[in-house]
């Protein structure tokens, strides 16, 4: 990795967040189980505008993930006949 956070040091955070890809992978899974946590919240009571934040956030982070981890492992007792 190369930038901040492989120093260490993250990026200044604008409004738009720190781009997923200067994240180290413990930063990105933290980032993503935080927005994971108040998802419910915000779609129920979070602006418009907030709810609009939130889901472009979670697919940049999601996004990054799934590049990092092509080849997740699948668990098998989380799949349903036909998926």
């Amino acid at each position: 990795m190369t930038g901040p956070a492989a120093h260490g040091q993250l990026p200044p955070i604008d409004d738009a967040g720190i781009d997923p890809t200067e994240l180290t992978d413990e930063d990105l899974i933290r980032e993503m189980a935080s927005l994971h946590r108040t998802r419910l919240d915000t779609l129920r009571h979070g602006s418009d505008a907030s709810l609009a934040n939130h889901l472009r956030r979670t697919a940049e982070l999601e996004t990054e993930y799934l590049t990092r981890h092509p080849g997740r492992e699948v668990d098998p007792g989380r799949l349903r006949d036909g998926f």
